[in-house]
């Protein structure tokens, strides 16, 4: 590990003096990123101010680790830290100089940011409650973990297209999102043994693709040798000329969905024969989760205060509006860990997670929260980062999010039936609108000859195993007019009693009627 990070920090100087060049004008921004992306850094609009992502293994986050944060905060001057739509933590507005001074300090720490951005893979995505979830098939942390540390040990020596993303949830209400993932494992039973369901070649933006199922169930032991697999076909295969086609799931689009699997399953062989890559978890860790899952019953509780499968224990949900945590905020959390057994969880829906408390404890974290967290649906709702920030961001995505719970709060709405909303500064999905019940991505149209902005809203999405779907654009609305809209839809919603997607199913004309005024050209 020392040499290892050795290596890292070798590359940070040179890092660095591209920074000052960028801000000098010496380089362009597009120059700058594809030195910046490999090192999880990213330079925000305007080229003088930057952002730095470090990378949550598997959005476990270490006590440790959480203080180190929160003293870069400090002493940054930082107000607030991201908390991001792939269990990582996102620091904004530094100068170059502060970016590279944390991430020596961070490696120092075990802390990582290589590979947070640019053609490697991303952070692996584990569901946030494995381990402590009642309806869970069984506990795939050990896994995700090893695959994790599987692509950070070669993360200086991939060569891809593009990104990777690797997914693993712990029951078919798909958490990590493996259906729409480049690689996903499902944690299943069959028969009283462990499995995990693969899915292979999904991903969002243009020309999304739910993932493709793969034909044979995997033994949890067995995922190295998947992921090794993906990662050959991907390099074998992918196309390294054209940018806006260079993610796995291009690769079946062009070649079918047949030939595809079994061009994969040749890499797969090879991987076999040339590698040993059997994971080494104790059998006794899976069978006691299976023996588990015979008696759990459904969680109950608030959507902020989860009931464990471990007797007594709950788990309390933070989620601060659109992911920025205050530091202030950040401060009493750990203060209110000090003298516990700390189990932090980050999760894919800009929310972290507390494990392991008793229910007063639970209750008291919450209410310290109070002022900063969010406890209904809608407004534990999703915004990318968006402008200003975001370099390729076409509006202010969670502007628009502040907006809509400003004028539901505004006009006494009661949002009982509204579901969590995800909303993009752009069609790059970063907040996963199209696999969402209601989804918004930011654009730009002409109305009477002048530029609008607008946000295109999708309705009808969702992700589960079996029933993973992209929603359908219903049009564009002007950024101006969504809360308004927002604020009709809950009262329709209220007037019926009704789910958003039971309404939708039941009363499509109506919603439709309600659409319409709203809608653009």
């Amino acid at each position: 590990m020392k040499e290892y990070n050795k290596k890292l920090k070798e590359e940070i100087a040179e890092f660095r003096e591209a920074g000052h060049k960028l801000v000098n004008k010496e380089i362009t921004a597009a120059e700058f990123k594809g030195k910046s992306g490999g090192m999880g850094v990213y330079a925000q609009r305007g080229g003088k101010a930057f952002m730095i992502r470090l990378r949550i293994p598997c959005g476990i986050l270490s006590f440790s680790h959480l203080k180190l944060i929160h003293k870069f905060a400090v002493q940054y001057g930082l107000e607030k830290i991201h908390l991001t739509t792939r269990q990582a933590i996102q620091l904004h507005d530094l100068d170059i100089d502060s970016v590279c001074d944390i991430m020596e300090t961070a490696i120092d720490h075990g802390l990582y940011t290589r590979g947070g951005g640019g053609n490697y893979p991303r952070n692996v995505a584990l569901s946030p409650l494995s381990g402590v979830d009642k309806t869970e098939v069984f506990d795939p942390t050990p896994y995700a973990l090893q695959v994790n540390r599987y692509v950070m040990e070669r993360i200086m020596e991939y060569h891809l297209p593009r990104k990777l993303k690797i997914a693993f949830s712990n029951n078919e209400a798909d958490t990590a999102n493996c259906t729409i993932n480049d690689l996903g494992f499902m944690a299943v039973m069959d028969e009283g043994t462990p499995f995990f369901k693969m899915y292979l070649a999904g991903g969002l933006g243009n020309n999304p693709a739910v993932a493709l199922p793969y034909d044979e169930l995997i033994l949890p032991n067995q995922v190295l040798y998947h992921v090794e697999a993906v990662t050959r076909i991907f390099a074998a295969e992918g196309d390294y000329e054209n940018k806006g086609k260079a993610r796995l799931r291009y690769i079946p689009k062009r070649m079918g969905e047949e030939a595809f699997l079994e061009c994969y399953k040749k890499h797969l062989a090879q991987t076999m024969e040339s590698m040993d890559l059997t994971i080494n978890v104790e059998a006794a860790e899976i069978s006691e989760a299976a023996d588990k899952l015979q008696s759990a019953d459904i969680h109950t509780g608030s959507s902020n205060l989860i009931a464990q499968k471990q007797a007594g224990l709950y788990t309390a949900v933070i989620h601060p509006q659109c992911g920025q945590l205050p530091v202030k905020a950040l401060e009493e959390i750990i203060t209110f860990l000090m003298d516990k057994q700390q189990d932090i969880r980050l999760s894919m829906t800009e929310s972290m997670y507390i494990r392991n408390l008793s229910r007063e404890e639970g209750e008291k974290l919450l209410t310290r929260m109070g002022e900063i967290n969010q406890v209904t649906k809608i407004g534990m709702s999703v915004s990318c980062v968006g402008v200003p920030t975001c370099q390729i961001g076409v509006l202010e995505s969670q502007t628009l999010l502040k907006e809509i719970n400003r004028a539901l709060m505004e006009n006494n709405i009661k949002t009982d039936y509204l579901p969590c909303v995800s909303i993009s500064g752009c069609f790059n999905s970063c907040s996963r609108h199209q696999v969402s019940e209601i989804g918004f991505a930011g654009c730009k149209k002409r109305i009477s000859d002048a530029p609008a902005e607008a946000f295109e809203l999708h309705v009808g999405g969702a992700v589960k195993k079996d029933d993973t779907r992209m929603g359908g654009c219903v049009g564009a609305l002007r950024k101006e007019d969504i809360p308004d809209f927002m604020v009709k839809l809950s009262r329709a919603l209220d007037s019926k009693e009704m789910y958003f997607m039971d309404y939708l199913k039941e009363y499509r004309e109506e919603f439709e009627d309600l659409t319409k005024p709203y809608l653009i050209g």
